[in-house]
């Protein structure tokens, strides 16, 4: 176990990139410039104690330095924190066990590290901690990484890559592998929930010269990126129109199967359709069915359900779906844009600011 304090002297504080300039980028939900005020600590006086799993030392100097009314205990375990949990006015989700919540009347913040949440509402402490316990996520800093990840797939499948790949192995100049290639220009992409993931393969879309349509859960202007912009429940309608569907919704019980045989039926003959948000969106036996039949003609699977995948399973093998294991936000950008959300509203708990990433629970993100 380690002490913040123990750590100075401090690195220069680097504040937030902002997010038209590729820092923690603004979304629907999680949007970082919207937040609330989760603990009142006299303008930064009053001693706050946050404890954590293990932490960066550069990012536990910047705080040593910016917020010295802050005291973290790092490298602790479920069992080390619960000493702890009485004091405790923050903790990493990690640490938080019934017997926790059950010791930690002073706590009023719990950080989950991953943008989906679901998992951790779906325990009954966490779910039924006390109004006063806000849960703040990772929502945006995995978008620039996944929207890569989006369209490495569509490249793929458009360009014929994995056919090449294969005459490669065989050492073969095969020229008509790519008489089946086409070309992401002009076509239309459907992004199906433009939060921070979805606005950053939105842009790319953009980029690569694509008609970009999106939903959205509540109304909002319509940036430059995207031609048009609507709410979910005009996502039937536009199903249609769209030659490829990314899925970027967080998974609850809206969303749950909300990809099934019917919707997927609607969606264009020979369409291409995307998931990198979570398996159990998309009803895997109707996937299947739908690509049986051709009427998808791809799917690029980063999630699915069940997860993961069982030896076997139909979906192994199949040389119209690109399957990865959960790991399109994997990348060393991701790791550095969590810390400087992480230290911003970290910052923020010890000067009594709104926290950024604040989750609904009613709405499941």
């Amino acid at each position: 176990m380690r002490c913040l304090h123990a750590l100075l002297p401090a690195l220069p504080l680097l504040a937030l990139a902002a997010c038209a300039s590729g820092g923690v980028p603004a979304g629907e939900p999680g949007d970082p410039r919207v937040g609330r005020v989760v603990l009142d600590t006299n303008g930064g006086q009053k001693e706050v104690l946050y404890l954590a799993g293990r932490m960066d030392d550069e990012l536990l100097s910047r705080l040593a330095e910016s917020s010295p009314n802050l005291t973290v205990l790092d490298g602790l375990d479920a069992n080390s924190a619960l000493e702890h949990a009485a004091a405790a006015h923050g903790a990493d989700v990690g640490l938080v066990s019934p017997e926790f919540l059950e010791a930690a009347e002073n706590l009023a913040w719990i950080q989950i590290g991953s943008a989906g949440v679901e998992r951790y509402l779906e325990r009954p402490e966490i779910a039924g901690a006390h109004a006063t316990v806000h849960l703040t996520n990772a929502a945006g800093v995995h978008g620039p990484v996944i929207a890569e990840h989006v369209f490495a797939m569509l490249l793929a499948h458009t360009r014929s890559l994995r056919a090449s790949g294969r005459a490669q192995a065989r050492g073969e100049w095969d020229r008509s592998v790519g008489s089946g290639s086409t070309s992401l220009a002009g076509s239309t992409l459907l992004v199906v929930g433009m939060g921070g993931i979805g606005s950053e393969v939105a842009r790319r879309a953009k980029a690569f010269d694509m008609v970009v349509h999106a939903t959205v859960r509540t109304p909002r202007p319509t940036p430059d990126y995207v031609d048009h912009l609507a709410t979910g429940d005009q996502l039937d309608a536009l199903l249609p129109l769209a030659d490829h569907v990314v899925i970027c919704l967080p998974l609850t019980a809206e969303t749950e199967g909300l990809f099934d045989a019917q919707r997927l039926a609607r969606m264009k003959q020979g369409a291409t359709l995307v998931n990198i948000a979570r398996g159990r969106i998309v009803n895997t036996d109707a996937l299947i069915a739908a690509l049986n039949t051709g009427h998808l003609a791809f799917a690029g699977l980063d999630v699915s359900d069940p997860e993961p995948l069982i030896e076997g399973h139909p979906l192994w093998g199949r040389d119209d779906v690109l399957i990865t294991p959960h790991v399109a936000g994997r990348a060393e950008l991701t790791g550095e844009r969590r810390n400087e959300l992480f230290l911003e509203n970290l910052q923020r708990f010890a000067a009594g600011r709104p926290l950024l990433n604040v989750v609904d629970r009613t709405a499941g993100y």
